[in-house]
Parts: C-alpha cells; sequence; structure tokens
C-alpha cells in the first residue's frame, strides 16, 4: 500500500537522510574519541554516542523502508467535493460548538504545515471519503466527538508557503 507524500515533503525526507548519512563518519570519530578514554563501563560520552549512532541508524532504516512505499501527488491537480490526502477541511464540533481545521498529509510530512494530520490518524480516516455537510465521530480521550464538515478546500502547494517564509 502506498503513502501519499507532496514534492515538498519528499525532498524534506531525502534531505535529512542525506544528512543522516553524512554524519556517521562524525558519529564514528566521536564513538572512537570516547573509547580511548579509557575504561568503557563507566564512560558516560562513549555511551551517548553508541546511543546516538543507534538512533540515527534506526532513524536512516525508517526513512529507507519507507521511500519504496511513498507516492508523489501533485498538489495543484487536487480538487473536488469529497475529503482526501490534502483537503483542508474546516469541522464543527457538535459538543463544544467549536470550529476546527485540518489539512490532511502523509505521516511524513504533516508537521509541515500547521493544523496538519496524518491521513492515517483516527479522525483524518474517519474524513476521508467524506463531503461538506457529512457527520464524523471519532474515539477520543475524552470520548466520542462528533464533527459536521462545514467547508472543504485544496489550497495545494500555497500550503506550504508560510513553512518556507519563515526559513523551513
Amino acid at each position: 500500500m502506498s503513502t501519499p507524500i507532496s514534492r515538498k515533503g519528499l525532498n524534506r525526507l531525502l534531505e535529512e537522510l542525506d544528512r543522516l548519512k553524512r554524519d556517521r563518519p562524525l558519529i564514528s570519530k566521536i564513538i572512537q574519541e570516547a573509547r580511548e578514554e579509557g575504561d568503557l563501563s563507566e564512560n558516560a560520552a562513549y555511551d551517548a554516542a553508541r546511543e546516538r549512532q543507534g538512533l540515527q541508524e534506526a532513524r536512516i532504516s525508517y526513512i529507507e523502508s519507507r521511500l519504496s512505499r511513498l507516492e508523489v501527488v501533485d498538489f495543484s491537480r487536487l480538487r473536488g467535493d469529497k475529503v482526501i490526502y490534502g483537503a483542508k477541511v474546516r469541522l464543527h464540533d457538535q459538543d463544544t460548538e467549536e470550529e476546527k481545521e485540518y489539512t490532511l498529509l502523509g505521516p511524513d510530512e504533516f508537521d509541515l504545515v500547521k493544523g496538519g494530520i496524518s491521513v492515517e490518524s483516527p479522525v483524518a480516516v474517519s474524513l476521508l471519503g467524506k463531503e461538506v455537510g457529512d457527520e464524523i465521530s471519532v474515539e477520543a480521550p475524552r470520548g466520542r466527538i462528533c464533527y459536521e464538515i462545514i467547508d472543504l478546500a485544496f489550497p495545494g502547494e500555497a500550503m506550504f508557503r508560510a513553512d518556507e517564509d519563515e526559513g523551513g
């Protein structure tokens, strides 16, 4: 099963992978220097460097395993009257009378946009395929939440402009 991602989201993931791989020699050097300090059983610098290396290698493996399952979506082509990946959805919480707005993005990029949520999240899964006027309910820690979809838009790549303007 493929996972949707924007071109910008994919580029960020590839940049992160490249940076992590470029940092490998530095971490190896730090481990070697810590090893030279002597007794490894009480060497906090060595332990920290090994932990950092483990986390880095885990992240590299994670990204590499995701790449083959990612499907780049052209945001300029997204439109319609049903909620899909890339949609910006405005919801009315029927219990609190509050409005919430979410942009449905892939799990590897949803933090790129303020208000972005992963298409794999319970709220997004409940929204997929729905239209303005439809109601959904989602189980949450506070209990069942009922929303009505009050607006649907496809802002496309414009949703990333604020992020770019902030130097991101």
